[in-house]
Protein backbone atom coordinates (compact mmCIF):
# COMPACT_ATOMS: atom_id res chain seq x y z
CA UNK A 1 0.00 0.00 0.00
CA UNK A 2 1.38 3.42 -0.93
CA UNK A 3 1.96 5.86 1.96
CA UNK A 4 -0.87 8.13 0.76
CA UNK A 5 -3.32 5.23 0.63
CA UNK A 6 -2.17 4.12 4.08
CA UNK A 7 -2.60 7.65 5.42
CA UNK A 8 -6.15 7.90 4.08
CA UNK A 9 -6.95 4.50 5.57
CA UNK A 10 -5.51 5.70 8.90
CA UNK A 11 -7.74 8.79 9.01
CA UNK A 12 -10.76 7.04 7.50
CA UNK A 13 -10.95 9.32 4.45
CA UNK A 14 -12.67 7.98 1.33
CA UNK A 15 -13.27 11.20 -0.60
CA UNK A 16 -11.73 12.81 -3.67
CA UNK A 17 -8.07 13.66 -4.10
CA UNK A 18 -8.26 16.79 -6.21
CA UNK A 19 -6.60 19.84 -4.61
CA UNK A 20 -9.87 21.60 -3.81
CA UNK A 21 -11.07 23.39 -0.70
CA UNK A 22 -13.59 20.61 -0.09
CA UNK A 23 -10.76 18.05 -0.09
CA UNK A 24 -8.64 20.24 2.21
CA UNK A 25 -11.50 20.61 4.69
CA UNK A 26 -12.29 16.91 4.72
CA UNK A 27 -8.66 15.85 5.22
CA UNK A 28 -8.10 18.34 8.06
CA UNK A 29 -11.27 17.19 9.82
CA UNK A 30 -10.52 13.48 9.42
CA UNK A 31 -6.89 13.91 10.53
CA UNK A 32 -7.76 15.74 13.77
CA UNK A 33 -10.42 13.24 14.71
CA UNK A 34 -8.42 10.11 13.86
CA UNK A 35 -4.84 10.74 15.01
CA UNK A 36 -4.38 11.48 18.74
CA UNK A 37 -2.25 14.16 20.31
CA UNK A 38 0.36 12.70 22.68
CA UNK A 39 3.90 13.27 23.94
CA UNK A 40 4.65 9.79 25.28
CA UNK A 41 7.89 9.32 23.34
CA UNK A 42 9.32 12.43 24.99
CA UNK A 43 8.55 10.98 28.44
CA UNK A 44 10.08 7.67 27.39
CA UNK A 45 13.34 9.41 26.49
CA UNK A 46 12.83 9.05 22.73
CA UNK A 47 12.68 12.50 21.09
CA UNK A 48 10.31 12.32 18.08
CA UNK A 49 11.83 12.21 14.60
CA UNK A 50 10.37 14.33 11.81
CA UNK A 51 11.57 12.47 8.72
CA UNK A 52 8.63 11.07 6.75
CA UNK A 53 9.54 7.35 7.05
CA UNK A 54 9.62 7.72 10.86
CA UNK A 55 6.33 9.63 10.90
CA UNK A 56 4.66 7.06 8.63
CA UNK A 57 5.92 4.23 10.85
CA UNK A 58 4.66 5.88 14.03
CA UNK A 59 1.46 7.75 13.15
CA UNK A 60 0.23 5.49 10.33
CA UNK A 61 1.57 1.95 10.73
CA UNK A 62 1.73 1.87 14.54
CA UNK A 63 -1.44 4.01 14.76
CA UNK A 64 0.19 6.22 17.38
CA UNK A 65 -0.33 9.93 17.92
CA UNK A 66 2.14 12.76 18.24
CA UNK A 67 2.50 16.46 18.89
CA UNK A 68 2.36 19.46 16.56
CA UNK A 69 5.64 18.96 14.70
CA UNK A 70 4.70 15.40 13.83
CA UNK A 71 1.09 16.12 12.89
CA UNK A 72 1.87 19.17 10.76
CA UNK A 73 4.87 17.62 8.99
CA UNK A 74 2.92 14.51 7.99
CA UNK A 75 -0.25 16.36 6.98
CA UNK A 76 1.73 18.96 5.02
CA UNK A 77 3.57 16.28 3.06
CA UNK A 78 0.31 14.53 2.14
CA UNK A 79 -1.30 17.79 1.02
CA UNK A 80 1.70 18.59 -1.16
CA UNK A 81 1.48 15.15 -2.77
CA UNK A 82 -2.10 15.99 -3.68
CA UNK A 83 -1.02 19.21 -5.39
CA UNK A 84 -1.72 21.80 -2.68
CA UNK A 85 0.68 24.70 -2.12
CA UNK A 86 1.63 24.40 1.55
CA UNK A 87 3.49 26.90 3.73
CA UNK A 88 4.85 25.93 7.13
CA UNK A 89 4.98 28.33 10.08
CA UNK A 90 5.91 28.47 13.76
CA UNK A 91 3.98 30.12 16.58
CA UNK A 92 4.30 31.09 20.23
CA UNK A 93 1.68 29.40 22.41
CA UNK A 94 0.29 32.09 24.72
CA UNK A 95 -2.63 30.36 26.44
CA UNK A 96 -0.92 30.45 29.84
CA UNK A 97 2.54 31.86 29.03
CA UNK A 98 3.27 35.55 28.34
CA UNK A 99 4.39 36.20 24.78
CA UNK A 100 7.87 37.31 25.82
CA UNK A 101 8.39 33.99 27.62
CA UNK A 102 6.86 31.73 24.95
CA UNK A 103 9.34 30.24 22.46
CA UNK A 104 8.36 29.35 18.90
CA UNK A 105 7.52 25.75 19.66
CA UNK A 106 4.27 25.29 17.72
CA UNK A 107 4.01 24.31 14.05
CA UNK A 108 1.03 24.91 11.76
CA UNK A 109 0.31 25.18 8.04
CA UNK A 110 -1.34 27.65 5.70
CA UNK A 111 -3.07 26.36 2.59
CA UNK A 112 -5.42 28.25 0.26
CA UNK A 113 -5.37 31.32 2.57
CA UNK A 114 -6.48 29.21 5.55
CA UNK A 115 -4.73 27.99 8.69
CA UNK A 116 -4.52 24.20 9.05
CA UNK A 117 -3.63 23.36 12.65
CA UNK A 118 -4.15 19.63 13.14
CA UNK A 119 -1.64 19.34 15.99
CA UNK A 120 -2.86 21.72 18.69
CA UNK A 121 -4.22 19.18 21.13
CA UNK A 122 -7.66 19.51 22.66
CA UNK A 123 -8.39 22.93 21.15
CA UNK A 124 -7.26 22.11 17.61
CA UNK A 125 -9.63 23.47 14.95
CA UNK A 126 -11.36 20.68 13.05
CA UNK A 127 -11.64 22.71 9.83
CA UNK A 128 -9.48 25.26 7.99
CA UNK A 129 -9.57 28.71 9.61
CA UNK A 130 -9.63 31.60 7.10
CA UNK A 131 -6.90 34.21 7.35
CA UNK A 132 -9.41 36.97 6.58
CA UNK A 133 -10.84 36.86 10.11
CA UNK A 134 -14.07 35.02 9.38
CA UNK A 135 -15.04 32.47 12.02
CA UNK A 136 -14.61 28.74 11.50
CA UNK A 137 -16.73 27.24 14.23
CA UNK A 138 -15.31 28.56 17.51
CA UNK A 139 -11.98 29.57 15.94
CA UNK A 140 -10.92 32.68 14.06
CA UNK A 141 -7.77 34.54 13.09
CA UNK A 142 -7.19 38.13 14.24
CA UNK A 143 -4.42 40.57 13.46
CA UNK A 144 -1.73 40.77 16.13
CA UNK A 145 0.63 43.63 15.41
CA UNK A 146 2.38 42.66 12.21
CA UNK A 147 1.35 39.02 12.65
CA UNK A 148 -1.71 36.97 13.52
CA UNK A 149 -3.25 35.17 16.48
CA UNK A 150 -5.50 32.12 16.58
CA UNK A 151 -8.50 32.49 18.88
CA UNK A 152 -10.81 29.86 20.35
CA UNK A 153 -13.88 31.83 21.39
CA UNK A 154 -12.11 34.82 23.01
CA UNK A 155 -9.01 32.93 24.17
CA UNK A 156 -5.74 33.55 22.35
CA UNK A 157 -4.11 30.20 21.61
CA UNK A 158 -1.00 31.26 19.73
CA UNK A 159 0.60 34.19 17.92
CA UNK A 160 2.73 34.04 14.78
CA UNK A 161 4.57 36.34 12.39
CA UNK A 162 3.27 34.07 9.60
CA UNK A 163 6.62 33.97 7.87
CA UNK A 164 7.31 30.70 6.02
CA UNK A 165 9.98 28.61 7.71
CA UNK A 166 12.37 25.86 6.63
CA UNK A 167 12.50 22.24 7.83
CA UNK A 168 15.64 22.94 9.89
CA UNK A 169 13.67 25.49 11.95
CA UNK A 170 11.22 22.80 12.99
CA UNK A 171 14.01 20.31 13.67
CA UNK A 172 15.45 22.85 16.10
CA UNK A 173 12.05 23.56 17.67
CA UNK A 174 11.33 19.85 17.98
CA UNK A 175 14.68 19.18 19.65
CA UNK A 176 14.15 22.04 22.11
CA UNK A 177 10.60 20.97 22.91
CA UNK A 178 11.53 17.32 23.47
CA UNK A 179 14.80 17.74 25.39
CA UNK A 180 14.90 21.07 27.27
CA UNK A 181 14.34 20.14 30.92
CA UNK A 182 11.76 22.90 31.72
CA UNK A 183 9.76 22.21 28.52
CA UNK A 184 6.08 21.47 29.27
CA UNK A 185 6.38 18.39 27.07
CA UNK A 186 9.27 17.08 29.17
CA UNK A 187 7.59 17.99 32.46
CA UNK A 188 4.04 16.74 31.83
CA UNK A 189 2.10 14.01 30.06
CA UNK A 190 -0.46 15.43 27.64
CA UNK A 191 -2.94 13.26 25.75
CA UNK A 192 -6.01 13.96 23.62
CA UNK A 193 -8.22 11.75 21.47
CA UNK A 194 -11.48 12.81 19.88
CA UNK A 195 -14.38 10.35 19.95
CA UNK A 196 -17.66 10.29 18.01
CA UNK A 197 -19.46 12.02 20.89
CA UNK A 198 -16.68 13.96 22.63
CA UNK A 199 -13.05 13.59 23.60
CA UNK A 200 -10.65 12.02 26.09
CA UNK A 201 -7.89 14.14 27.61
CA UNK A 202 -5.19 13.49 30.17
CA UNK A 203 -2.82 15.84 31.93
CA UNK A 204 -0.36 13.81 33.98
CA UNK A 205 -2.57 11.39 35.94
CA UNK A 206 -5.80 13.41 35.62
CA UNK A 207 -8.16 12.05 32.95
CA UNK A 208 -11.36 13.63 31.62
CA UNK A 209 -13.77 11.75 29.37
CA UNK A 210 -16.35 14.03 27.75
CA UNK A 211 -19.49 12.67 26.12
CA UNK A 212 -21.74 15.39 24.80
CA UNK A 213 -22.45 17.74 27.71
CA UNK A 214 -21.36 15.25 30.37
CA UNK A 215 -17.84 14.77 31.70
CA UNK A 216 -16.26 12.10 33.86
CA UNK A 217 -12.96 12.71 35.63
CA UNK A 218 -10.66 10.29 37.41
CA UNK A 219 -7.02 9.74 38.20
CA UNK A 220 -4.76 7.06 36.76
CA UNK A 221 -3.61 4.73 39.50
CA UNK A 222 -0.44 3.51 37.81
CA UNK A 223 1.24 2.83 34.48
CA UNK A 224 -0.92 -0.25 33.92
CA UNK A 225 -4.00 1.99 34.07
CA UNK A 226 -2.37 4.35 31.56
CA UNK A 227 -1.68 1.48 29.19
CA UNK A 228 -5.32 0.38 29.42
CA UNK A 229 -6.47 3.95 28.74
CA UNK A 230 -4.34 4.02 25.59
CA UNK A 231 -5.74 0.70 24.38
CA UNK A 232 -9.33 1.63 25.13
CA UNK A 233 -9.53 5.25 24.03
CA UNK A 234 -6.47 6.03 21.91
CA UNK A 235 -6.36 2.98 19.68
CA UNK A 236 -2.83 1.72 20.34
CA UNK A 237 -0.86 -0.32 22.84
CA UNK A 238 2.46 0.89 24.19
CA UNK A 239 4.88 -0.29 26.85
CA UNK A 240 4.91 2.64 29.28
CA UNK A 241 6.80 0.92 32.10
CA UNK A 242 9.75 3.32 31.70
CA UNK A 243 7.61 6.46 31.34
CA UNK A 244 8.61 9.36 33.61
CA UNK A 245 6.51 12.39 34.56
CA UNK A 246 8.83 14.76 36.44
CA UNK A 247 5.94 16.72 37.97
CA UNK A 248 4.40 13.53 39.44
CA UNK A 249 6.85 12.32 42.11
CA UNK A 250 5.75 8.69 42.11
CA UNK A 251 6.12 8.59 38.31
CA UNK A 252 9.35 10.56 38.17
CA UNK A 253 11.44 7.42 38.34
CA UNK A 254 11.01 4.02 36.73
CA UNK A 255 8.89 1.63 38.77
Amino acid sequence: MRPMDAYFDRIGYRGGREPSFATLTAIASHHVRAIPFENLDVLLGRPPRLDLPSLEAKLITARRGGYCFEHATLCGAILEQLGFAVARHSARVVMVTPREQAPRTHMFLTVMDHVIDVGFGGLAPHVPVPLDGCAAGRHRIVRDGTGIALLHDDQRLWVSTLEPEAPIDFEMGNHFTATWAPSPFVQRMMLRAFTPDGKVTAMNRDVTITRGERSETFQLADRAALRELLRTHFGFDLDVSALRIPTVPEWAEQS
